[in-house]
């Protein structure tokens, strides 16, 4: 996330080693803490430094090594991989297969790294405030809110990717104890409660006169917080998230209740098909759209090459890549994207695709994901690899949809099918008909799994699909064996004793 430039960068990068090397036995970095911390949280610019750093660290755990798409897209199975044979492991489920990319994924370092920064920012932040007349209680508030926030979502995160975690919210002065893990149910509620109290604190918009954050937000306009930081709608529709994952569906309900109520105080809006899925439309940049999003902007020299859905999905004729590392078989995309005129993909009568948005190439030998496709400044060249779209963690559809699954659980159908539709008018589809579509439940799937497709959010789908409905027999014993979690990294495990490995994987 590029919020500072120029000669504040090298500030920041001294910050953030700062922030993370106290986390010596859990996260296995070196706790030299060259950088006197006399010299930090004494002024303004330190604050403003250290919030932008803990978000780049948030970034960075949710993209290295793609693990936001290998954790959420590539583990449903729904993917296929021609060559790769880390990620076809992780299609079959093979997690403790020895290749690079697996140990990466099963250590959580990046994760406490967010923790930490977050811990030190919030224990730290009143020094700047007694030492600073320009940070003023109010800035101090909101700041602090953020930090809660972005504490608590890694820990859903982490809770969704290995169940029991460390519950750990102080700094211990940089330095940590060794600890077991905590129930997962533990760290969920407490997760939830603190996504609470920051959503309390948090405004709609910033530097736009909201009531909650009156003025100029650090000095700067409307336009450079844009879709960049934590507000309260993202609160409310996360606490969507981390109530479905708890099976909480009255919470799911009310939850979601708030951001449909009030998305446009926000400057939210659906967005269009092309918009989803042009190279300068909804993943481009930064945009209030992003609900819960971290933007790379290429302007500002933040493309990369790696840590992009791109990276993995992408080829000829999109790029100048032989194969994609994942692709989705013929068969899947027509049992998918199984309904005519549907602006997404579909089959004429002739046998041919429509507009190419989510696919293009279909008729080759490996249909390519196109539905994300951010090449360097939204270019269409395709002899450039660089890419710079934003990871998108939820946004008003996705809301939608959940809103759908938690009044469908609930019984109240009606209400169910109007959010339904709300989405399936949006991308010309006809009205649900359950004659046509089947199940209620299984239609409001169906559509997620379209409609999010590469967001990575098919994996966790499928979990509660499958508690819901319990039918899958070798689905049913994953979940009861938790074998739906990760395993943990040997290098975590060596350096804290009282870690055990998750027992599936034992």
């Amino acid at each position: 996330m590029k919020i500072m430039t120029g000669n504040r960068i090298a500030y920041i990068l001294m910050l953030m080693t700062l922030l993370t090397t106290g986390c010596k036995k859990i996260l296995d970095i070196d706790s030299t803490r060259t950088v006197g911390e006399k010299n930090m949280w004494n002024k303004l610019e330190d604050t403003r430094a250290a919030l932008v750093g803990t978000y780049a660290l948030t970034r960075a755990a949710l993209v290295d090594n793609n693990a936001h798409w290998i954790y959420g897209d590539v583990r449903s199975g729904e993917f296929a991989s021609p060559t790769r044979q880390d990620l076809k492991a992780v299609i079959n489920n093979d997690l403790s297969a020895s290749y690079p990319v697996m140990d990466a994924l099963s250590n959580w370092r990046r994760w406490y790294a967010v923790v930490n920064a977050a811990n030190i920012f919030l224990e730290r932040a009143g020094e700047v405030r007694v030492a600073d007349p320009r940070y003023t209680e109010n800035n101090m508030t909101v700041d602090m809110a953020q930090m809660r926030f972005l504490r608590a979502f890694a820990y859903f995160y982490m809770a969704r990717i290995w169940g029991d975690v460390p519950l750990i919210i102080t700094s211990h002065d940089g330095t940590f104890e060794n600890k077991p893990k905590d129930s997962k149910d533990r760290v969920l509620a407490w997760a939830e409660q603190e996504m609470l109290k920051a959503a309390a604190d948090l405004p709609y918009k910033y530097s736009a006169n909201d009531i909650q954050q009156p003025g100029n937000y650090y000095n700067e306009d409307e336009n450079r917080w844009n879709g960049v930081l934590v507000r309260k709608l993202t609160a409310y529709a996360v606490l969507a998230h981390v109530a479905a994952w708890q099976g909480n569906y009255p919470d799911v309900a009310s939850y979601t209740k708030f951001v449909m109520d009030n998305y446009n105080k926000g400057a939210n809006s659906y967005i269009s098909t092309e918009t989803l899925c042009a190279p300068n439309g909804f993943f481009y940049e930064k945009k209030y759209n992003h609900l819960f999003g971290f933007n790379f902007d290429y302007g500002h020299q933040d493309g990369t090459f790696t840590g992009h859905l791109e990276e993995l999905t992408l080829a000829e004729p999109v790029v100048s890549k032989s194969l994609p590392d994942i692709y989705m078989t013929k068969d899947s995309i027509l049992s998918i994207f199984n309904e005519d005129k549907d602006e997404r993909f579909y089959l004429d009568t002739l046998g041919r695709p429509g507009p190419e948005r989510y696919f293009a190439n279909f008729n080759g030998k490996y249909p390519i994901f196109s539905k994300v496709k951010v090449i360097m400044a939204a270019t269409t060249d395709p002899s450039f690899r660089m890419f710079s779209s934003a990871v998108v963690f939820t946004r008003l559809e996705d809301i939608t949809l959940l809103r759908a699954e938690a009044l469908a659980v609930l019984g109240e159908r009606e209400g169910a099918i109007v959010s339904l539709n709300t989405i399936r008018e949006l991308r010309k589809l006809k009205a649900y008909d359950e004659l046509v579509n089947g199940d209620l439940i299984n239609a409001i799937f169906h559509e997620r799994q379209r409609e999010l497709m590469g967001e990575g959010h098919r994996w966790y789908d499928l979990i509660r699909y499958n508690r819901l409905r319990p039918n899958n027999q070798k689905f049913k014993e994953l979940i009861s064996r938790n074998g739906i979690y990760w395993p943990i990294s040997p290098t975590i495990l060596s350096q804290n004793p009282l870690l055990q490995q998750n027992p599936y994987w034992n």
